[in-house]
């Protein structure tokens, strides 16, 4: 029989494609592995999924031989690649392009074997698979000979000694410490004393300064609970397998009655709590047992501040990846995880993807956070594949969050997660912040003349400059003005793509205040309400366009700003405060390196007020800030969509969480024009299990998740007949196919999408609710045919499992 291979390939289908392995591969081509195929006229890189002796289920004639071998190594170790593949069938995602979010570059040595072998000629097409190799660095790292007591001194000795302290370094930084550094690492070197090797350099910000290593502190009682039960977890895996492929899941056999230990766990700490010095514990105790770890972090959140932390325990043994990477160092760190050189990998929500060598522990922190949902493409949940890749490895998985979801809440009371409680801030001085509401109802406008720079923020504001500390404002609307409109027929300037109000940036203008020549700001100019200049920005197309001179309807010259963005609240604080140094962070000044910047300044004391939309509000320690001015805490709570409470209610508890950090006691105010609502009140009251139990009982009234299992059938179109056709279409099989018909699935909708167009398209959705996965699962099977063949080809269908943006 023929040894014929199952290759996934990165094209929109759902289905693998059988290949014959030449007898020249029989013994090379194995799972994991790229390789080189035809694929309707073109050569692709596809991903071997299984190789078997067996009778093809087609004509044989129609077999094509595999082109080549791209990986003498598999790429994808098995447990990484088995893990893919049940993602890809959980959320109904082409195979080919979820393997592509776990895939390297590929290396241009490889590129250049290929066109040895003659295997690049014809139509080529790597899509992303971006090639990579180039110069390379030498580093040196100490080996565990032992010398002789007294034959070294000078230099030699104090190389040695830096990296036993400090592992694995770059030479050229050893260079800036020792000036004949190269002269005694090849002392070094020459008795087996220190390792040297060339690689490719490390260009991430993350790892531009030497981290001094740091002592442990000592843990409070309830971090040291937390921490033994973890480490009591790890210590019940099985031994580690010492290679590619995974430990065994068995256990040991336990006595009779005993209940097994629980090997997922929800970490719920309030903010400042020391949650991540228990993650610190945990990986070391992860380490020791010789298996790897993977830590997760919202983007917004992987800051240098936090992997300084990590390199501080760790050294540089550790792998970031993150969206700011280049191709050549994400493979760079892809490369050191995969050949097991380093065994912590830490980043965002794509780092679920790293192939860990015998991975025994995944941490999640902030778990609750949004942005681990991947809103494009592939729409997986990484927190919720972050414990099902552990539960496939027999890894332990920890999730962390002051403000824990109510989906891990939900799988906490069902004994899916063991809960661990820190229930007061690390450091013994410090507490939670008290928390003020300013009902905009009752006060008016402060000195600025803003009405949301009310009295009593003003009065905060002027105290916390006064006694030299830090004051962090929240407004979660980016630019100047959230949207422009007409003063005589009252019309909305729109995006001509989208459904949604243009955005007015104003950029630096006259009211900014560039700083002195001294290098102390200048005062401010007073604001100029009339629009003048700036540009109008859409914040979900990116259209950028000139603000007009007059209204497109009516033609009166009569534009006017409404509403607050950051931008605004930047210059108007400046022009409030003109003493005190006033910054801003949010997504318009976050390019490149200067969002680390900025906070550095804040940390340095150089900045007195940060205003800043959410990125101001995600696990950044500034010791001196001791105010937390919330704007607008009303912003959040009235958009269409089940969560929007949630959501808000952990923003206000987050952003509050910046504030008393240390021995300074903190404040917050809390500026709404609805107290009574119960996101504002229960964050207000530091009541994160209150506000849970309430949303909890409240979604299974409404028969919203957990409660009920979700799916969204995403439709849009540019000829908006086409769209909503589909869209009926898609919710009348799905009420008639057998699930639906015996009511198992509710379905609701067709219905436009709150955002009705996007990037000149007209969305539509159709919603299925279920209590039970399973016949929502029957269910999306009986639309996969349709949206596949029976719907108009212009119509765009994304299946969208459990999801969280509902806009």
């Amino acid at each position: 029989m023929p040894l014929l291979a199952d290759v996934a390939v990165p094209v929109p289908l759902s289905q693998a494609f059988t290949y014959e392995v030449p007898a020249a591969l029989a013994g090379e081509v194995r799972p994991g592995a790229r390789v080189l195929c035809e694929f309707h006229r073109r050569k692709l890189l596809g991903v071997v999924l299984a190789v078997s002796e067996r009778t093809a289920a087609i004509d044989p004639s129609k077999i094509k031989p595999l082109a080549a071998l791209v990986d003498a190594r598999p790429a994808l170790p098995a447990e990484l690649l088995a893990f893919l593949q049940e993602l890809a069938a959980y959320y109904f995602a082409p195979i080919g392009e979820v393997l592509r979010l776990a895939l390297p570059a590929i290396e241009r040595e490889q590129v250049r074997a290929l066109k040895a072998q003659g295997e690049l000629g014809g139509v080529l097409d790597l899509g992303r698979a971006k090639q990579v190799g180039g110069r390379k660095v030498a580093y040196a790292s100490a080996t565990d000979v032992v010398e002789e007591p007294g034959t070294l001194r000078g230099q030699a000795a104090a190389v040695l000694a830096l990296l036993r302290a400090n592992g694995e370094q770059p030479v050229a930084r050893i260079e800036e410490r020792f000036g004949n550094a190269r002269s005694a690492l090849k002392k070094l070197a020459e008795r087996n004393l220190v390792a040297l090797d060339e690689r490719e350099p490390p260009r991430d910000p993350f790892f531009r300064r030497a981290e001094e290593r740091d002592v442990p502190p000592e843990l409070n009682a309830a971090q040291a609970e937390a921490a033994a039960r973890i480490d009591a977890a790890l210590a019940a895996l099985a031994p580690s397998g010492g290679g590619e492929h995974p430990a065994s899941t068995h256990q040991e056999p336990r006595p009779a009655g005993q209940e097994p230990r629980p090997s997922a766990f929800l970490l719920f700490g309030v903010t400042g709590s020391g949650k991540t010095e228990v993650y610190l514990r945990a990986i070391k105790s992860c380490l020791d047992r010789g298996r790897g770890a993977l830590v997760m972090v919202p983007e917004i959140a992987l800051t240098p501040q936090l992997v300084a932390r990590f390199r501080a325990r760790f050294g540089d043994e550790l792998a970031v990846l993150h969206s700011g990477l280049s191709d050549a160092d994400r493979h760079a760190m892809w490369a050191s995880l995969h050949v097991g050189k380093v065994r912590v990998a830490i980043g965002a929500r794509s780092a679920l993807f790293a192939p860990v060598p015998d991975l025994g522990l995944i941490l999640v922190d902030e778990e609750h956070d949004g942005s681990f949902k991947q809103e494009e493409g592939v729409r997986y949940h990484a927190r919720d594949m972050a414990l099902l890749r552990a539960h496939r490895a027999g890894a332990v998985c920890v999730l962390g969050s002051a403000t824990p979801s109510i989906e891990s809440v939900a799988l906490v009371r069902r004994g899916k997660l063991a809960e661990l409680r820190l229930p007061d801030r690390a450091h013994r001085e410090a507490s939670l912040p008290e928390v003020s509401l300013v009902d905009l109802r009752r006060f008016r406008a402060g000195p600025s003349g803003d009405p949301l720079i009310s009295l009593p923020l003003h009065r905060a504001l002027e105290k916390t400059l006064a006694a030299k500390e830090q004051a962090i404002l929240f407004l979660n609307r980016r630019g100047f003005a959230p949207s422009v409109v007409c003063g005589s027929c009252g019309t909305l300037t729109t995006c001509d793509a989208c459904s949604v109000a243009l955005t007015y940036h104003r950029g630096r203008r006259r009211d900014m205040r560039p700083p002195s020549p001294g290098g102390e700001p200048a005062p401010a100019a007073p604001l100029d309400e009339r629009p003048e200049g700036g540009r109008l920005r859409c914040h979900y197309c990116d259209y950028a366009g000139p603000l007009p001179d007059r209204c497109g309807a009516c033609g009166a010259r009569n534009l006017l700003l409404e509403g607050l963005g950051t931008e605004r609240l930047e210059a108007t604080i400046a022009g409030s405060f003109p003493e005190a140094r006033v910054a801003r962070l949010d997504r318009d000044v976050a390019g490149k390196d200067r969002s680390q910047a900025i906070l550095a300044r804040m940390r340095e004391g150089k900045i007195d007020i940060l205003v800043g939309t959410q990125m101001v509000t995600k696990g950044h320690d500034l010791p001196n800030v001791t105010l937390v001015g919330v704007v607008n805490a009303d912003a959040a709570l009235g958009l269409p969509d089940f969560r929007a409470a949630e959501r808000g209610f952990q923003l206000l508890v987050q952003v509050a969480g910046r504030a008393g950090r240390r021995d300074r006691p903190g404040r917050v105010l809390i500026q709404t024009r609805n107290p009574e609502h119960p996101a504002i009140a229960f964050a207000a009251a530091h009541d994160v299990p209150g506000f849970l139990e309430r949303e909890i009982r409240e979604r299974e009234e409404v028969g919203y998740p957990p409660a009920t299992r979700l799916a969204l059938l995403r439709i849009d179109a540019v000829d908006e007949s086409v769209g909503r056709g589909a869209a009926a279409k898609l919710a009348a099989h799905a009420r008639t196919c057998p699930e639906g018909a015996a009511r198992r699935v509710e379905v609701l909708g067709p219905s436009a999408a709150p955002i009705a167009r996007l990037r000149g398209r007209y969305r539509f959705r159709v919603l299925l609710r279920a209590r039970d996965r399973g016949p929502l699962r029957g269910a999306l099977a009986a639309l996969t045919g349709l949206i596949r063949d029976g719907l108009d080809r212009n119509a765009r269908v994304i299946i969208d499992v459990d999801p969280v943006a509902m806009l």
